[in-house]
């Protein structure tokens, strides 16, 4: 399919199918990049849409820049891509996975979004940062006094715990589907049956599928969760 690289603001992003005056904005995980978004890109097009994405700090090409992939740079590179969509586009809805939907439910809230599909959304920080702690078994207190801890998953700082403390997700109203899986480790299916239930989400979920949805069968899963909500 039709496919042409950008820069916006000096973020690499790429712009799939063709011209349309709807498109779906979409925002990778971690260990992603915008290339990842070929798949949805082609089921979008075949619905009248074009899809943009891009890269999130420190992947895809971005893998060298001194910055780091935390909520401050997350939101301030999230909120110039949506300064650039919202001035191109007429209709915009949006996918994001893992990480990036957490990004997204920091700086999208207040747009004009008209459908949003989250597969393994981060919805609660404080949740997977409490739960790295206890993996690596690091305590709160060891925390506050290191200000910076390295681990396994990622660099895990004192400022970040304090913001998503500070600021838990209050408000999400745009129609959003959900796909989750039944064995995530990064978010418990409490929490995002919770927030199905406060933001009334349509919940599809996948019992034995893991965080990645990489498994042997989970490919025709993703798919037809994507034809049924896009």
């Amino acid at each position: 399919m039709k496919k042409i690289r950008i820069e916006i603001n000096h973020i690499p992003a790429l712009v799939w199918g063709e011209k349309s005056d709807k498109v779906y904005l979409c925002v990778h995980g971690k260990m992603s990049s915008k290339e990842s978004a070929e798949g949805i890109a082609n089921i979008a097009e075949q619905r009248g849409y074009q899809t943009i994405s891009f890269d999130l700090p420190g992947h895809g090409e971005r893998q060298n820049e001194d910055k780091r992939c935390d909520i401050w740079n997350g939101i301030h590179d999230l909120t110039v891509i949506g300064d650039y969509v919202f001035s191109k586009w007429e209709e915009v809805s949006l996918y994001a996975c893992s990480l990036g939907a957490y990004f997204c439910l920091n700086t999208y809230h207040t747009r004009k979004i008209k459908k949003c599909l989250f597969q393994s959304p981060i919805l609660d920080m404080e949740y997977l940062i409490q739960q790295m702690m206890v993996w690596f078994g690091i305590s709160e207190e060891r925390l506050a006094r290191e200000k910076e801890i390295d681990t396994p998953i990622d660099l895990m700082t004192w400022d970040y715990y304090q913001y998503v403390k500070k600021h838990p997700v209050q408000k999400w109203n745009i129609e959003t589907s959900i796909l989750f899986a039944g064995r995530d480790t990064l978010q418990s299916l409490e929490i995002v049956k919770a927030f199905a239930a406060n933001f009334n989400c349509v919940l599809t979920l996948s019992e034995n599928s893991e965080h990645s949805f990489m498994g042997e069968e989970d490919g025709p899963i993703v798919e037809k969760w994507l034809r049924d909500n896009l």
